[in-house]
Protein backbone atom coordinates (compact mmCIF):
# COMPACT_ATOMS: atom_id res chain seq x y z
CA UNK A 1 0.00 0.00 0.00
CA UNK A 2 1.31 3.68 -1.08
CA UNK A 3 2.27 5.20 2.02
CA UNK A 4 0.58 9.06 2.21
CA UNK A 5 2.47 11.78 1.39
CA UNK A 6 2.48 13.69 4.48
CA UNK A 7 4.11 10.15 5.79
CA UNK A 8 7.14 9.66 3.84
CA UNK A 9 9.96 9.11 5.75
CA UNK A 10 12.05 12.60 4.65
CA UNK A 11 15.08 11.85 6.51
CA UNK A 12 15.78 8.56 5.26
CA UNK A 13 14.43 9.66 1.28
CA UNK A 14 17.34 12.25 1.74
CA UNK A 15 19.53 10.04 3.11
CA UNK A 16 19.28 7.42 0.35
CA UNK A 17 18.62 9.64 -2.43
CA UNK A 18 20.40 12.62 -1.93
CA UNK A 19 23.61 11.75 0.27
CA UNK A 20 24.23 8.55 -0.88
CA UNK A 21 23.20 9.52 -5.05
CA UNK A 22 20.88 6.53 -5.29
CA UNK A 23 18.27 6.30 -8.04
CA UNK A 24 14.92 7.78 -7.22
CA UNK A 25 12.15 5.27 -7.50
CA UNK A 26 9.31 6.39 -9.93
CA UNK A 27 6.62 6.06 -7.19
CA UNK A 28 8.67 7.93 -4.24
CA UNK A 29 9.12 10.55 -7.00
CA UNK A 30 5.47 10.68 -7.51
CA UNK A 31 4.70 11.19 -3.77
CA UNK A 32 7.01 13.50 -2.89
CA UNK A 33 6.07 15.91 -5.93
CA UNK A 34 2.40 15.74 -4.41
CA UNK A 35 3.83 16.29 -0.94
CA UNK A 36 3.77 19.67 0.07
CA UNK A 37 6.20 20.22 3.12
CA UNK A 38 9.64 22.06 2.68
CA UNK A 39 11.86 18.88 3.01
CA UNK A 40 9.91 16.94 0.09
CA UNK A 41 10.63 20.19 -2.20
CA UNK A 42 14.08 20.18 -0.89
CA UNK A 43 14.76 16.48 -1.82
CA UNK A 44 13.11 16.82 -5.21
CA UNK A 45 15.54 19.75 -6.30
CA UNK A 46 18.36 18.01 -4.78
CA UNK A 47 17.45 15.00 -7.46
CA UNK A 48 16.52 17.42 -10.55
CA UNK A 49 19.59 18.87 -9.71
CA UNK A 50 21.91 15.59 -10.03
CA UNK A 51 20.04 14.53 -13.02
CA UNK A 52 21.06 17.94 -14.95
CA UNK A 53 24.84 17.73 -13.62
CA UNK A 54 24.80 13.91 -15.05
CA UNK A 55 23.09 14.84 -18.36
CA UNK A 56 25.60 17.91 -18.91
CA UNK A 57 28.18 15.53 -17.58
CA UNK A 58 27.09 12.87 -20.57
CA UNK A 59 27.39 15.48 -23.27
CA UNK A 60 30.85 16.52 -22.20
CA UNK A 61 32.12 13.16 -22.13
CA UNK A 62 30.86 12.66 -25.46
CA UNK A 63 32.47 15.60 -27.13
CA UNK A 64 35.52 14.29 -25.43
CA UNK A 65 35.11 10.94 -27.52
CA UNK A 66 34.67 12.82 -30.92
CA UNK A 67 38.54 12.29 -31.96
CA UNK A 68 38.82 8.42 -30.75
CA UNK A 69 35.10 8.07 -32.35
CA UNK A 70 36.51 9.27 -35.52
CA UNK A 71 39.23 6.94 -35.57
CA UNK A 72 37.18 3.47 -33.96
CA UNK A 73 34.85 4.02 -37.30
CA UNK A 74 38.10 3.05 -39.45
CA UNK A 75 38.40 -0.36 -37.56
CA UNK A 76 41.56 0.96 -35.91
CA UNK A 77 40.73 0.11 -31.49
CA UNK A 78 44.35 0.48 -29.99
CA UNK A 79 44.24 4.13 -29.28
CA UNK A 80 46.81 5.56 -27.09
CA UNK A 81 46.14 9.06 -25.94
CA UNK A 82 49.77 10.61 -24.82
CA UNK A 83 50.63 13.83 -22.37
CA UNK A 84 53.57 15.23 -20.29
CA UNK A 85 53.31 16.67 -16.91
CA UNK A 86 56.01 18.58 -14.99
CA UNK A 87 57.51 20.65 -18.37
CA UNK A 88 57.72 23.95 -16.41
CA UNK A 89 59.31 23.30 -12.82
CA UNK A 90 62.72 23.86 -10.98
CA UNK A 91 63.19 20.16 -9.75
CA UNK A 92 62.04 16.88 -10.80
CA UNK A 93 61.98 15.10 -13.87
CA UNK A 94 59.41 14.88 -16.85
CA UNK A 95 56.64 12.17 -16.37
CA UNK A 96 54.72 11.76 -19.47
CA UNK A 97 51.80 8.73 -19.35
CA UNK A 98 50.40 7.08 -22.40
CA UNK A 99 46.90 5.23 -22.44
CA UNK A 100 44.77 2.95 -24.44
CA UNK A 101 41.56 2.46 -23.27
CA UNK A 102 39.13 0.16 -24.07
CA UNK A 103 36.63 1.60 -27.30
CA UNK A 104 33.49 3.15 -25.49
CA UNK A 105 34.66 2.97 -21.78
CA UNK A 106 34.37 6.26 -19.99
CA UNK A 107 34.18 7.67 -16.28
CA UNK A 108 32.77 10.18 -14.95
CA UNK A 109 34.46 13.47 -14.33
CA UNK A 110 37.96 12.64 -16.40
CA UNK A 111 38.87 16.19 -17.57
CA UNK A 112 42.57 17.81 -18.52
CA UNK A 113 44.47 17.01 -14.68
CA UNK A 114 44.94 20.51 -14.34
CA UNK A 115 41.52 21.35 -13.64
CA UNK A 116 40.79 18.47 -11.36
CA UNK A 117 41.76 18.31 -7.59
CA UNK A 118 44.58 15.94 -6.12
CA UNK A 119 41.41 14.23 -4.43
CA UNK A 120 39.93 13.64 -8.20
CA UNK A 121 42.92 12.46 -10.04
CA UNK A 122 43.96 10.01 -7.75
CA UNK A 123 40.64 8.45 -7.66
CA UNK A 124 40.50 8.56 -11.47
CA UNK A 125 44.01 7.31 -11.75
CA UNK A 126 43.13 4.09 -10.18
CA UNK A 127 39.76 3.81 -12.59
CA UNK A 128 42.34 4.45 -15.67
CA UNK A 129 44.79 1.84 -14.56
CA UNK A 130 42.28 -0.85 -13.98
CA UNK A 131 40.36 -0.62 -16.80
CA UNK A 132 42.73 0.07 -19.59
CA UNK A 133 43.84 -1.51 -22.24
CA UNK A 134 47.44 -0.71 -21.35
CA UNK A 135 49.04 2.09 -19.93
CA UNK A 136 52.48 3.22 -19.27
CA UNK A 137 54.34 6.02 -18.09
CA UNK A 138 57.91 7.90 -19.10
CA UNK A 139 60.38 9.46 -17.25
CA UNK A 140 62.96 11.73 -17.96
CA UNK A 141 65.62 12.77 -15.03
CA UNK A 142 66.35 16.25 -14.05
CA UNK A 143 70.32 15.10 -15.27
CA UNK A 144 68.76 14.12 -18.75
CA UNK A 145 66.89 17.45 -19.29
CA UNK A 146 70.19 19.36 -18.63
CA UNK A 147 71.94 17.53 -21.53
CA UNK A 148 69.36 17.27 -24.10
CA UNK A 149 66.88 20.69 -22.96
CA UNK A 150 63.64 20.39 -22.15
CA UNK A 151 61.61 20.50 -24.93
CA UNK A 152 63.27 17.45 -26.16
CA UNK A 153 62.95 15.91 -22.80
CA UNK A 154 59.03 16.18 -23.01
CA UNK A 155 59.02 14.25 -26.37
CA UNK A 156 61.66 11.87 -24.94
CA UNK A 157 59.00 11.06 -21.97
CA UNK A 158 56.39 10.33 -23.86
CA UNK A 159 58.19 8.13 -26.69
CA UNK A 160 59.21 6.32 -23.55
CA UNK A 161 55.57 6.06 -22.50
CA UNK A 162 54.38 4.88 -25.95
CA UNK A 163 56.88 2.31 -25.86
CA UNK A 164 55.92 0.87 -22.62
CA UNK A 165 52.81 0.14 -23.57
CA UNK A 166 51.89 -3.28 -24.40
CA UNK A 167 50.02 -4.36 -26.63
CA UNK A 168 51.45 -1.35 -28.76
CA UNK A 169 49.07 1.05 -30.03
CA UNK A 170 47.54 1.72 -33.96
CA UNK A 171 47.07 5.17 -33.47
CA UNK A 172 48.06 8.31 -30.79
CA UNK A 173 46.53 11.23 -30.22
CA UNK A 174 48.97 14.04 -28.36
CA UNK A 175 48.54 16.55 -26.90
CA UNK A 176 50.09 19.54 -28.90
CA UNK A 177 53.21 17.52 -29.63
CA UNK A 178 54.49 15.16 -32.92
CA UNK A 179 56.93 12.53 -32.15
CA UNK A 180 58.68 12.58 -35.42
CA UNK A 181 60.67 9.38 -34.47
CA UNK A 182 57.99 6.85 -33.46
CA UNK A 183 56.60 5.25 -36.65
CA UNK A 184 52.94 5.20 -35.76
CA UNK A 185 50.40 7.22 -36.66
CA UNK A 186 49.26 10.28 -34.74
CA UNK A 187 47.49 13.02 -34.26
CA UNK A 188 48.74 16.18 -32.98
CA UNK A 189 45.54 17.81 -30.87
CA UNK A 190 46.22 22.03 -29.57
CA UNK A 191 44.89 21.25 -25.89
CA UNK A 192 44.26 17.99 -26.21
CA UNK A 193 44.22 17.23 -22.45
CA UNK A 194 40.89 19.03 -22.43
CA UNK A 195 39.42 17.64 -25.99
CA UNK A 196 40.53 14.09 -25.84
CA UNK A 197 39.13 11.59 -22.95
CA UNK A 198 42.16 9.48 -23.97
CA UNK A 199 44.65 12.21 -23.73
CA UNK A 200 42.56 13.66 -20.83
CA UNK A 201 43.47 9.93 -19.22
CA UNK A 202 47.11 10.27 -20.19
CA UNK A 203 47.54 13.69 -18.49
CA UNK A 204 45.88 12.29 -15.28
CA UNK A 205 48.32 9.06 -15.35
CA UNK A 206 51.56 11.41 -15.85
CA UNK A 207 50.58 14.04 -13.26
CA UNK A 208 49.64 11.57 -10.18
CA UNK A 209 53.07 9.61 -11.10
CA UNK A 210 54.80 12.81 -11.05
CA UNK A 211 53.10 13.95 -8.07
CA UNK A 212 54.35 10.69 -6.33
CA UNK A 213 57.60 11.39 -7.16
CA UNK A 214 58.48 14.51 -5.91
CA UNK A 215 55.84 13.57 -2.72
CA UNK A 216 59.47 10.74 -2.43
CA UNK A 217 61.66 13.64 -3.16
CA UNK A 218 60.04 15.81 -0.24
CA UNK A 219 61.78 13.03 2.58
CA UNK A 220 65.02 12.78 0.79
CA UNK A 221 65.37 16.56 0.68
CA UNK A 222 63.77 18.33 3.46
CA UNK A 223 63.18 21.41 3.94
CA UNK A 224 62.31 22.36 -0.01
CA UNK A 225 58.19 21.83 0.24
CA UNK A 226 58.39 19.39 -2.87
CA UNK A 227 55.32 17.52 -1.34
CA UNK A 228 53.55 21.03 -1.64
CA UNK A 229 54.71 22.77 -5.09
CA UNK A 230 55.80 19.68 -6.68
CA UNK A 231 58.76 21.53 -7.78
CA UNK A 232 56.94 23.98 -9.90
CA UNK A 233 58.17 27.89 -9.82
CA UNK A 234 55.86 29.15 -6.36
CA UNK A 235 57.47 31.91 -3.73
CA UNK A 236 57.92 28.98 -1.37
CA UNK A 237 59.91 26.98 -3.85
CA UNK A 238 62.18 30.31 -4.66
CA UNK A 239 62.57 30.81 -1.10
CA UNK A 240 64.05 27.62 -0.45
CA UNK A 241 66.55 28.15 -2.97
CA UNK A 242 67.86 31.21 -1.36
CA UNK A 243 68.08 29.61 1.90
CA UNK A 244 69.53 26.13 1.15
CA UNK A 245 70.74 26.40 -2.38
CA UNK A 246 69.94 23.83 -4.91
CA UNK A 247 69.42 20.30 -4.47
CA UNK A 248 70.06 17.09 -6.60
CA UNK A 249 67.33 17.19 -8.32
CA UNK A 250 67.27 20.75 -9.27
CA UNK A 251 67.28 21.27 -13.21
CA UNK A 252 71.04 23.34 -13.98
CA UNK A 253 69.71 24.62 -16.65
CA UNK A 254 66.98 26.27 -15.08
CA UNK A 255 67.46 30.35 -14.17
CA UNK A 256 66.19 30.41 -11.07
CA UNK A 257 68.73 26.93 -10.00
CA UNK A 258 71.48 28.53 -11.79
CA UNK A 259 71.42 31.80 -10.27
CA UNK A 260 71.14 29.77 -7.03
CA UNK A 261 74.62 27.79 -7.78
CA UNK A 262 75.63 31.19 -8.88
CA UNK A 263 75.98 30.61 -12.33
CA UNK A 264 75.96 32.61 -15.53
CA UNK A 265 72.47 32.16 -17.28
CA UNK A 266 71.75 29.48 -19.53
CA UNK A 267 71.81 30.37 -23.32
CA UNK A 268 67.92 29.86 -24.98
CA UNK A 269 69.46 26.74 -26.81
CA UNK A 270 69.13 24.65 -23.60
CA UNK A 271 65.33 25.01 -23.68
CA UNK A 272 64.49 24.09 -27.41
CA UNK A 273 63.78 27.44 -28.39
CA UNK A 274 64.47 26.59 -32.01
CA UNK A 275 62.51 23.41 -31.63
CA UNK A 276 59.48 25.21 -30.33
CA UNK A 277 59.52 27.76 -33.02
CA UNK A 278 59.59 24.68 -35.52
CA UNK A 279 56.51 23.22 -33.83
CA UNK A 280 54.66 26.54 -33.85
CA UNK A 281 55.65 26.54 -37.86
CA UNK A 282 53.92 23.14 -38.07
CA UNK A 283 50.43 24.26 -36.09
CA UNK A 284 49.42 24.79 -39.94
CA UNK A 285 50.02 21.02 -40.49
CA UNK A 286 46.74 19.28 -41.39
CA UNK A 287 47.86 16.55 -39.00
CA UNK A 288 48.30 19.21 -35.72
CA UNK A 289 44.21 19.77 -34.63
CA UNK A 290 43.15 23.29 -32.68
CA UNK A 291 39.54 23.29 -31.43
CA UNK A 292 37.32 24.80 -29.13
Amino acid sequence: MAIPADKLPLADLRRKYVDEGRALPQDIEAALRVDTRGAAKAILAAVDKRRRANRAEGQRLRHLFRFEQEIWSTGITRIAGVDEAGMSPLAGPVVAGAVILPVGWRHAGVDDSKKLTAEERTHLAVQIRANAVAWGVGIVSPEEIDRINIYRAGLLAMKRAVEALGPAPEHLLIDARKLADVAIPQKSIIHGDELSFSIAAASIIAKTTRDGIMIGYDQEHPGYGFARHKGYPVPEHYAALDRLGACAIHRRSFGPVRKALGLDPVQIEMFGMSEMLEDEAALADPDVTSEA
